[in-house]
């Protein structure tokens, strides 16, 4: 599939320059609307959510997170860990933060949002300290929907890293997001397993630092029969919200979403309306 950057052309509203770390596969709706920042899996890319763009760029300016070591930018390096994903998100964002902002992630791209909703309320707290209010813009952030992951306070023995490129892709296909033709070919496993294994390393390497809950709503949702995420494991994100909380399950696995695409839609669109950052 091909991506685009951000400067995708059509109706809407112009956005900042291109850059590496963003794509809008669809143009802004015309007026006021929120900004929504969708953040990939482990081994995932741009492209797997814009399905989830073309449905949802109706109500939001969807911007989707493009990791390096991935598709156009297979020749960079993969980030070394959460917290280097965190500032190439971080930086790439600051031009689009004059409005309001909701991060949406999946899996481990659930942990990139939940630290990157951390730093943009740290970076509030402080502007609003030294009495200069959001003039970064990092006052922005109106919500963060999680999707697929535990909460960070759990961890598994299962987390750590497979211990070969073939335990690996086992566990990759026994997640059922990848078609199994796919993982059999020689050529798609050269090009995914360098991002694959950088991203389960970051994962299996992150831990939840303590911190102040989150001040915005938090909304979680995840896979019932998910086989990497109990519905308790899932509600535990309930401990880092400081102020409104939502859960929904679905019928289906890890890539639930998937396989429940409009169900999903439905809820980011009542989320969006729900952190009052729907236009």
């Amino acid at each position: 599939m091909t991506t685009a950057h951000t400067t995708a052309e059509g109706a809407g509203r112009p956005g900042p320059g291109p850059d590496p770390w963003l794509r809008r596969f669809h143009p802004a709706p015309p007026g006021p609307a929120p900004r929504l920042v969708l953040l990939p899996h482990a081994g995932g890319n741009a492209s797997y959510y814009f399905p989830f763009s073309q449905a949802l760029s109706a109500y939001a300016e969807v911007l989707t997170v493009q990791y390096p070591g991935r598709q156009d930018r297979l020749a960079e390096p993969v980030p070394g860990s959460i917290g280097a994903m965190v500032d190439g998100v971080h930086q790439a964002l600051r031009p689009w933060l004059d409005g309001p902002l909701v991060l949406f992630g999946h899996s481990m791209g659930a942990l990139v949002a939940f630290e990157l909703a951390r730093r943009l309320e740290a970076e509030a707290g402080a502007g609003s300290e030294a009495g200069s209010g959001s003039r970064t813009g990092s006052g922005s952030l109106r919500g963060l929907i999680v999707s697929g992951r535990r909460s960070p306070l759990l961890r598994r023995a299962e987390d750590a890293c497979p211990p070969d490129d073939d335990a690996l892709l086992a566990q990759l296909g026994s997640l059922a997001g990848t078609d199994p033709r796919l993982l059999a070919d020689d050529g798609f496993k050269e090009l995914i397993l360098p991002a694959l294994r950088g991203d389960y390393r970051a994962v299996d390497e992150y831990r939840c630092a303590p911190g102040p809950a989150l001040r915005v709503p938090v909304s979680v949702l995840c896979g019932e029969q998910d086989p990497r995420v109990s519905v308790p494991e899932a509600m535990a994100w309930r401990e880092l919200a400081a102020g409104a909380f939502t859960f929904r399950g679905f019928p289906g696995g890890h890539f639930y979403l998937a396989e429940r695409q409009d169900a999903v839609v439905r809820a980011v669109r009542e989320d969006l309306a729900s952190f009052g950052a729907a236009a």
